[in-house]
């Protein structure tokens, strides 16, 4: 096999076409072969389907599948490798961890899966930044469900996978466990050089997680690209109703303990925000703003309890429920939104061009 040529940036690739009764996936995936992408939709739209051909357990036919240089299906050449033999680790809803090992076994288990000359992902390494050292010698049965996650995250990146696949690893768990295995995910992705496909029906979780997506609908693609890009187009779903929302990537500049209010530079603006954990200064942060916490205005307000007053341009304004419409607003190349009602709108005459002030509580910005 040819290797790669290192002038091309890394890319995932994989043309899948799988039938099953009442149901067709054919999809045309070209994804970043870095960072984390997630295949987003609702239930039964094909995405764990998608994501077991990409593994090998489901046989697209026909198919085509390379991971960074490497193919591991194309139907036209006759390449197929099974599952045991792409460099791959998944993590599925359940942990489907062996309950007669302790964690030290179940990890240990996935290196030994791995050829020396492979292993890229120290045991050490995996253990440290899942934060799962104290629970070593532990069986399955006495951790929590988000400890069984984060187990079964160590033990797929003990294989030293060149592709990590997650089917909705969160799904299972409650509010509590899951806001205990986000930031570890985060940190896993910030640190390790491995692309993810994320499986997920949450999106706040792509939201937070990932840089990239595909939106399916009934086996087929919508739309695939920047997460940023995606969320806020008015022609697709994800940036209408109630859950609606902008994705802001910024670096804090500073954190006040007394009122808690942290400062977020990005794109040449600012934003505060409450936080009750300190950032240190230069720490990249990810914010989502909802819609229905942005406000307009024609002129800048004074005297008011919004910390954030932006300078904005409507870029687009599009129905969104009865009542209701989203406008889309430009700072600079970002795009915010704002769901309003129809007659705020009328009001403030809003047009494609018209300059206005976006407000957002410094208390309604998620991070």
């Amino acid at each position: 096999m040819a290797p790669q040529d290192e002038t091309l940036p890394p890319q995932i690739t994989a043309r899948l076409k799988l039938e099953r009764p009442g149901f067709t996936l054919d999809v045309d995936l070209r994804l970043p072969g870095r960072g984390v992408t997630a295949l987003f939709g609702p239930s039964g739209c094909g995405k764990t389907t998608c994501l077991r051909a990409i593994a090998g357990l489901a046989r697209a036919q026909p198919g085509r599948v390379e991971v960074n240089g490497e193919v591991w299906q194309d139907d036209a050449l006759r390449v197929w490798r099974a599952t045991h033999e792409r460099a791959l680790g998944y993590v599925f809803q359940e942990a489907s961890l062996f309950d007669h090992l302790s964690v030290r076994g179940n990890i240990g288990y996935g290196l030994r899966r791995t050829p020396a000359a492979r292993r890229k992902v120290a045991l050490e390494q995996a253990v440290e930044l899942l934060g799962i050292g104290p629970l070593m010698d532990r069986k399955p049965h006495a951790l929590s469900g988000g400890e069984r996650q984060r187990v079964a995250m160590a033990r797929a990146l003990a294989t030293s996978p060149r592709l990590l696949l997650m089917d909705e690893p969160l799904a299972a768990l409650d509010a509590q466990r899951k806001a205990e295995v986000l930031p570890y995910l985060e940190r896993l992705h910030r640190t390790l050089d491995i692309p993810v496909l994320y499986v997920s029906h949450s999106i706040d979780e792509v939201a937070r997680l990932a840089g990239h997506m595909v939106l399916m609908q009934a086996g087929r693609v919508q739309a695939q690209g920047s997460t940023h890009e995606l969320i806020v187009r008015l022609d697709l779903p994800l940036a209408h109703g109630d859950a609606a929302a902008t994705v802001i990537d910024g670096e804090v500049l500073g954190h006040d303990p007394d009122d808690h209010v942290t400062t977020v530079a990005f794109a040449g603006r600012r934003l505060l925000l409450v936080s009750p954990v300190a950032r240190a200064a230069g720490e990249p942060i990810r914010l989502r703003v909802q819609a229905r916490d942005v406000s307009l205005a024609l002129t800048e307000p004074a005297h008011t309890s919004i910390l954030n007053v932006l300078p904005a341009t409507v870029a687009q304004v599009a129905e969104d429920s009865p009542g209701q419409l989203m406008v889309a607003l430009d700072l600079g190349p970002t795009r915010l939104l704002a769901r309003i009602t129809q007659r705020s709108a009328q009001a403030l005459a809003l047009a494609p061009g018209k300059a206005v002030f976006a407000q957002v509580k410094g208390i309604a910005i998620v991070n």
